[in-house]
């Protein structure tokens, strides 16, 4: 197996959104001296936060703008990324979609939308980032699905997004079987309630204490929450964890 690189990048998609767990999530992989590549349909956005990273933190960034959805301008992004930046160690896909729509109401095309970004999206950015990682012999990768996935939804995202979400954990288990003999650890980490824009909007204090009625910790989840359980599991501590759905949801789901 490789060893853990000191000079290594960690990819984070969906990382544009201001309020989100990809913005978090790479500013705290900054902090701790992650190289960061991070990806988003937003290129501006995106492009902008890799520059104020790099500079606030000493450590080497670049923010691609690119669709998920898209496997062809997936490649591209990830081999420039490669290109130009320490080798990719670290993958968090975070990039994903809300879809509050009942089943029996929805409209033409939003289950392929939903699947396309939430799940495929998954799957384009790590078959091109885990082949870097074979080619380093090390890897950490970290999905995000959610608790919607094990409780069958009863979240504000329904059945499209579920089944989705359901997907990401069964990818993980079976990536995390024919990646290990390569070095590199593959998890989920599944979220409950989290104040983020995917929610449908800024939680008002009111539905957060609707939230929050239902969790043993007493609140909803931040993104912070996040942050932190993805930092981990890209971590180089974490290597004797794999094939794992890790549940950061205030004790909303317990298995």
């Amino acid at each position: 197996m490789g060893t853990f690189p000191g000079e290594r990048t960690a990819i984070v998609t969906g990382a544009a959104s201001l309020r989100g767990i990809g913005r978090a999530a790479a500013a705290r992989l900054a902090r701790e001296g992650w190289s960061l590549g991070l990806l988003d349909i937003d290129g501006d956005e995106v492009a902008a936060l890799a520059a104020a990273l790099a500079s606030e933190h000493g450590v080497e960034a670049l923010g691609l703008g690119v669709d998920v959805a898209d496997a062809a301008a997936v490649r591209v992004a990830v081999e420039e990324l490669g290109r130009r930046l320490p080798p990719i160690v670290g993958l968090a896909n975070v990039a994903g979609v809300s879809s509050p729509t009942p089943y029996l109401e929805l409209p033409e095309g939003e289950w392929e939308r939903v699947m396309r970004v939430n799940l495929d999206g998954v799957h384009h950015v790590t078959r091109c980032a885990a082949e870097a990682m074979v080619r380093a012999a090390v890897g950490r990768i970290v999905s995000i699905s959610s608790v919607s996935a094990q409780r069958g939804g009863g979240t504000y995202s329904k059945t499209p997004y579920s089944v989705a979400k359901a997907g990401v954990i069964g990818l993980t288990r079976a990536l995390a079987r024919e990646l290990g003999p390569h070095g590199i650890t593959v998890n989920a980490i599944a979220p409950g309630p989290i104040d983020t824009d995917i929610m449908g909007g800024t939680l008002t204090e009111e539905r957060k204490a609707i939230m929050a009625a239902d969790l043993l910790v007493g609140r909803v989840g931040t993104v912070d929450d996040i942050a932190a359980a993805i930092t981990f599991l890209l971590g180089e501590e974490s290597g004797y964890i794999t094939g794992h759905t890790l549940n950061v949801d205030g004790g909303m789901y317990m298995h």
